[in-house]
């Protein structure tokens, strides 16, 4: 897949066949969509081309509740690898912001689709808007495809809704619940986020399980439930298991604000200041507030013969 990052750096294709979307997650849903894409392409006998945008166009068009409320399942690099991997020819980044936020529907088809991609066939999802104030959508350009000289297809409805998946979907059951069985059913993946290694105050390692601190690398990125979890950390190519808390430790630090921490199974390495990635693989309790550090430590020996069940099957 080759990547482009910004429309001008593109060369129009002899044939194209076109999808555009935030695409966060890349999940099942989305998944569906870019096989229906190079399905086309085969029969056309053209390359895919995927139109994405960054940052998410809702941190530009309503930052004040973007910034509160929207938490993302992918940063740009984890998004473009996703996408790697569905076997697209050609992705573009699009830095979306004011200005390309007020371009029309008819700005949109005509400067991007048309001239700098040579787009011949256009594939959306049914409720898919585009242009200033949403205005173009697909009865918009089946009516004037003729004209703009590509056929236009549409993912419909039933198609989206029998995949049962969304984005706002996952991110309720990550957020809400922090269930990662339907997260992962809808993702097709486990989730991961990552983080730097920073200094904590250590009162794991008092209690016989020291933990890593994480400071999430990007603030949008969404944060699964509180509780603990079983999870694989990656650090300089090698995956680690481990078990992970979400929260604020309520036993030994009530009232401080949410951590997340997570114990290295079998590992003494220094690496404060190092990058990390987690994936989580299951969810193995809530936070809980236990009457004594020894009620604690118990249940962490528990917590950890759960975790390593979970990373073994």
């Amino acid at each position: 897949m080759k990547v482009h990052y910004g429309i001008d750096n593109f060369t129009p294709l002899k044939r194209a066949t076109v999808t555009s979307g935030t695409f966060d997650g890349v999940h099942y849903g989305h998944q569906q969509i870019l096989a229906h894409l190079r399905k086309i392409a085969r029969e056309d006998n053209s390359e895919t081309v995927l139109i994405t945008f960054w940052p998410h166009p809702r941190f530009v068009l309503q930052p004040e509740i973007a910034n509160k409320s929207l938490k993302l399942l992918t940063n740009l690099d984890e998004k473009i690898a996703l996408l790697e991997q569905e076997g697209i020819n050609h992705l573009i980044v699009i830095e979306f912001n004011k200005e390309f936020s007020h371009l029309t529907s008819m700005e949109f088809v005509k400067n991007i689709l048309i001239d700098k991609i040579n787009t011949t066939k256009l594939v959306i999802g049914y409720d898919h808007r585009f242009g200033r104030n949403r205005e173009g959508g697909f009865d918009y350009l089946k009516e004037h495809q003729a004209e703009f000289g590509f056929e236009v297809e549409e993912i419909t409805k039933q198609e989206i809704e029998n995949a049962a998946v969304s984005s706002t979907a996952i991110r309720a059951a990550l957020i809400e619940e922090g269930n990662l069985f339907t997260a992962e059913k809808y993702l097709g993946y486990h989730y991961s986020l990552e983080g730097i290694v920073v200094n904590g105050n250590k009162i794991g390692r008092k209690i016989g399980f020291p933990t890593a601190n994480i400071q999430l690398k990007d603030s949008f990125k969404l944060l699964p439930h509180q509780g603990v979890y079983a999870v694989h950390l990656y650090f300089e190519g090698v995956k680690y298991k481990g078990m992970l808390n979400i929260g604020n430790r309520p036993t030994v630090t009530e009232g401080i604000k949410k951590t997340v921490e997570v114990n290295i199974f079998d590992f003494n390495k220094d690496i404060y200041g190092a990058e990390v990635r987690l994936e989580f693989v299951k969810r193995i309790r809530s936070e809980m507030k236990f009457d004594g550090v020894e009620m604690l430590i118990e249940q962490l020996h528990l917590d950890r013969e759960s975790a390593i069940t979970a990373l073994s099957i």
